[in-house]
């Protein structure tokens, strides 16, 4: 079975573009012309000299010699959270605001939750010298005040998001209405692999560096380019899927995606669509979703700004379906304790996402020569606030 995008747009079942037509050109304009743009020489030259000396990529992959030893099998962390900007989201919006000048857009919008992907962003825009537009939920907007600060430091026009939930997906919404009003200079950087065709491939392939540099470093340090495990939180699940690409038809390595259980997935107040959501449409495209008997989306929980989405990328949502991936949910409180442990044991704070990739070593043995590579996506910087109310530091 093939694990990768289908010429119709299609992971397996999942994906597609269920857009209105207002939308048609722009997402059409964009399907027409991603692939030809991103194998431009002149592209990829560009692209790539900005990871390197924008970025600060490649970004090490660092063996964690105690959380090793605690959990008696070796664990390297790829540590996205030492990219400009602090985290993974960076790799794609240099990746889309490369294709959007060649587009010739002159205006961005962008939907956030955590904060990350605007930020991420807002600076790109800055780089480029184009107007910023990010659509973020106002209860986002009071859980990750640095991450607000640094978008309008960066220059960008805040907008907050007053419907629903308040969080991500509402976001979503609001960016998703200004396109459709403004089709024809405005370019929409989405930031995960969600959305309609050709969003989620282009992301996954912008973010798909991550993987590439797993291999030379893992063939470095351990002789061999495929861990036994990639382990990465999923929202939306573009950290994710960069880890996982270049492993995608390789049977031997294992993959385990990580999401949110909230409260507990049983609880009403989760985020772990997987075990929660049936299939549905949300923001252009056919996925697992959390939504109610009669199809209206339920609203998700999570303590992570980043996780709370009710749905997951359609590649995600194949690699569920196909038992690919083994999917993993790890609660607040697990997800809390693994991120303070990484802080004591390595001297590293991570983003709440990414510990909920690592509370995993809590509940899933591994052998002692497994190579386990987690993905880490994000710094902790904009957790701060929430660490230090749980803890009560």
């Amino acid at each position: 079975m093939n694990y990768n995008i289908n010429e119709k747009g299609y992971y397996g079942e999942f994906g597609g573009a269920f857009i209105p037509e207002m939308l048609y050109p722009n997402v059409e304009e964009l399907r027409q012309n991603y692939l030809k743009i991103m194998t431009e020489p002149s592209f990829k030259a560009e692209f790539d000299q900005l990871l390197k000396d924008y970025v600060g990529r490649p970004s090490p992959l660092y063996f964690a010699k105690r959380l090793s030893e605690k959990y008696n099998t070796k664990i390297y962390l790829k540590r996205e959270d030492l990219n400009h900007t602090g985290a993974h989201k960076i790799n794609n919006t240099i990746g889309q605001i490369l294709m959007a000048k060649r587009l010739g857009k002159n205006r961005i919008i962008a939907e956030t939750g955590a904060g990350q992907h605007g930020v991420a962003t807002a600076t790109v825009c800055a780089l480029m010298g184009i107007e910023c537009i990010v659509y973020m939920g106002e209860i986002d907007i009071e859980r990750q005040a640095p991450n607000v600060a640094r978008m309008k430091m960066l220059g960008a026009t805040v907008i907050p998001a007053t419907s629903g939930s308040k969080t991500l997906k509402d976001a979503t919404n609001e960016a998703i209405r200004d396109w459709i009003n403004n089709p024809v200079d405005t370019y929409y950087i989405i930031g995960s692999v969600v959305g309609p065709h050709p969003y989620p491939d282009m992301v996954a392939k912008f973010q798909a560096i991550v993987s590439e540099e797993i291999k030379f470093q893992l063939k470095e340090k351990e002789d061999t380019e495929n861990p036994d495990y990639v382990i990465a939180c999923v929202g939306g699940g573009s950290n994710a899927a960069g880890a996982y690409y270049h492993y995608l038809n390789d049977k031997n390595v294992k993959l385990i995606a990580v999401e949110a259980a909230g409260l507990g997935v049983d609880s009403g107040e989760s985020a772990a669509t997987s075990v929660l959501g049936k299939e549905g449409i949300i923001h252009g495209s056919k996925t697992l979703l959390m939504q109610t008997k009669d199809g209206q989306i339920t609203e998700p929980y999570s303590i992570s700004a980043g996780l709370d989405y009710p749905g997951v990328g359609p590649m995600h949502a194949h690699l569920y379906k196909t038992g690919r991936a083994e999917f993993i949910s790890i609660t607040d409180d697990q997800a809390m304790k693994a991120g303070l442990e990484l802080c004591q044991l390595e001297g590293i704070i991570p983003a709440i996402e990414t510990s909920h990739a690592l509370g995993v070593f809590e509940q899933k043995t591994f052998k002692p020569d497994d190579i386990v590579v987690v993905s880490l996506s994000g710094r902790g910087d904009k957790d701060l606030e929430t660490y230090i109310k749980h803890f009560k530091l």
